[in-house]
C-alpha cells in the first residue's frame, strides 16, 4: 500500500531524527500512548514508487507523507490528503529526548509542590526558590530530590530588599528539568504565577501528601499562630484560598481592597472529617492538538518518490515532525 513517508522526510526516532531511508528494522521511534510520549520498534519495513505524495502544513510545523497515510483526529484516524482544516495530535518534538522524571508520592512530594506554590518560580524549563531562610531552603531541596529524583543543592545569594534598601543575603535552590516545569504548570491550572495559580488538586491524593502541602505552604506562605494552636496562611489569591478552606473545613473571608486575605489552619483540623481524597496523574500530559492549515499535492517532476512503509510494535503509530501518523491496517 502506499502509504507511508518519502525518503527524506524525517521521523522523530529515540536517540535523533532520522530520515525515513534510514530507519530499519530494530529501530525504536517514538510514540504517543494517549496523553503520554511512548516507544515503539520498527519489526518490518517496505518500500514503495509513488507518483503523488502530499505536503500537510499544520500550526506547528510542514511534513510530507503520502496521502494515504492516517492522521489522528479526536474522532479518529483519517487520511492525510483529506486533513486540511482538521485537528490532529501533536506533541512537542524538542521534548522528546528530554529526561522523565519517576514522581515519588508522600509527605516530600507535598511539601515541594506547596512550597513551590508559596515562594516558587516556574520557568520554561526551570524551577527555583529563593528565600532568605537557610533552614526553609534546605527542606525545600531535601524534599525536592526526595520527590524528583533530580539532585537539588543550596545556593548562597543576594537579592535586593526594597524595605531595607540594600542587598541582603539569601539561598536559592534551583533545578533544570522541563519535564518538572511542565508538570508544575498543569497542577496549578497552565499558569504558575501565584496570583493565577490554581490549587493543586493533585497533592489530594491522601493525607500524608497533603500534609506535606500544607507545611510546605505555611512554611513559605504563613506563620505559627501565637495564642492558638495553628498556622495563619497568607495569600492576595483568593480562590486558592477559598478551594483550600473548603477541603479544611475552615470559614473564610476575603479581605477587601485588594489587600492580602488570611485563612486560618488550625492544627486539629482533620477532626472536621472534610478531606476527601482524590486521584490525579502527577506526570504532565504530553500530548496536545494542532490545526492542519493546508494539505499541498506533491507531484514528482522525474523519477517517483520512494515511500517507506513501517511495520511496527507495540504501538502501531510513530510520530513525524511530532505529529502522531500511522499506515493503514
Amino acid at each position: 500500500m502506499n502509504d507511508g513517508l518519502p525518503s527524506r522526510q524525517t521521523v522523530n526516532a529515540v536517540g535523533g531524527r532520522l530520515q525515513a531511508r534510514e530507519v530499519t528494522v530494530g529501530a525504536k521511534l517514538w510514540t504517543l500512548d494517549g496523553s503520554r510520549t511512548a516507544q515503539t520498534t520498527v519489526t518490518g519495513v517496505t518500500a514503495v514508487r509513488a507518483r503523488t505524495v502530499v505536503e500537510v502544513v499544520t500550526s506547528h510545523a510542514a511534513f510530507t507523507v503520502s496521502g494515504d497515510l492516517l492522521l489522528a483526529t479526536p474522532g479518529g484516524w483519517i487520511r492525510a490528503e483529506d486533513a486540511a482544516g482538521r485537528t490532529v495530535a501533536w506533541t512537542h518534538a524538542r521534548k522528546l529526548c528530554r529526561e522523565r522524571l519517576t514522581f515519588r508520592m508522600g509527605y516530600a512530594f507535598g511539601y515541594f509542590v506547596g512550597a513551590t506554590c508559596a515562594d516558587g518560580t516556574v520557568g520554561k524549563n526551570y524551577v527555583s526558590l529563593v528565600v532568605n531562610d537557610e533552614a526553609f531552603a534546605t527542606r525545600y531541596a531535601r524534599s525536592l530530590s526526595e520527590a524528583t529524583g533530580l539532585t537539588a543543592r543550596l545556593q548562597p545569594v543576594t537579592r535586593p530588599s526594597g524595605f531595607l534598601g540594600r542587598e541582603i543575603p539569601g539561598f536559592r535552590v534551583r533545578v533544570v528539568s522541563s519535564y518538572l516545569a511542565d508538570a508544575l504548570r498543569q497542577y496549578a491550572g497552565g499558569d504558575a504565577h501565584h496570583m493565577r495559580q490554581a490549587f493543586p488538586r493533585v497533592v489530594l491524593r491522601d493525607r500524608e501528601v497533603f500534609d506535606g502541602f500544607l507545611d510546605g505552604y505555611a512554611d513559605g506562605d504563613g506563620c505559627r499562630a501565637k495564642h492558638w494552636a495553628g498556622r495563619i496562611l497568607v495569600s492576595a489569591n483568593v480562590p486558592f484560598l477559598v478551594d483550600l478552606a473548603e477541603i479544611i473545613g475552615a470559614r473564610f473571608t476575603p479581605a477587601r481592597k485588594g489587600l492580602a486575605s488570611h485563612l486560618v489552619l488550625v492544627d486539629r483540623w482533620a477532626a472536621r472529617g472534610t478531606f476527601r481524597p482524590e486521584c490525579h496523574d502527577a506526570d504532565p500530559v504530553e500530548s496536545g492538538w494542532v490545526t492542519v492549515e493546508s494539505v499541498r499535492p506533491r507531484l514528482a517532476s522525474g523519477k517517483p518518490f520512494t515511500v517507506y512503509r513501517y511495520r511496527l510494535r507495540p504501538h502501531p503509530a510513530f510520530l513525524v515532525n511530532g505529529h502522531l501518523v500511522r499506515a493503514a491496517a
